[in-house]
């Protein structure tokens, strides 16, 4: 069934047994800039907004380009918030400092 609001989800990717992690977690960070989808990246996780089964998508993309950058192990902490009736939007959660 697919969910009709937008959602907020987090994704953190942790490539395992990697000495040098960074340019992995580079590569995925590039994937979902390169997806469209409305995103922040932060010292731990990226947080995007959107349709779900797009966000999944993204998620799918930021995978494949951490095994292309050459991760051969990666654990994938992913969080997602949604209500069943309404739009959940980043701008609601964000306050200037």
């Amino acid at each position: 069934m697919k969910h009709p609001h937008q959602v907020n989800l987090s994704l953190q990717v942790v490539p395992i047994n990697t000495t040098d992690s960074y340019p992995i977690i580079d590569r995925a960070i590039e994937a979902i800039g390169a997806s469209g989808a409305r995103h922040i990246v932060g010292p731990f996780s990226t947080s995007m907004e959107g349709p779900l089964e797009a966000l999944l998508e993204v998620v799918e993309k930021a995978k494949n380009a951490s095994l292309t950058a050459g991760a051969s192990e990666l654990v994938l902490n992913i969080q997602i918030h949604l209500k069943k009736n309404e739009d959940v939007v980043m701008q609601d959660k964000i306050k200037p400092n």
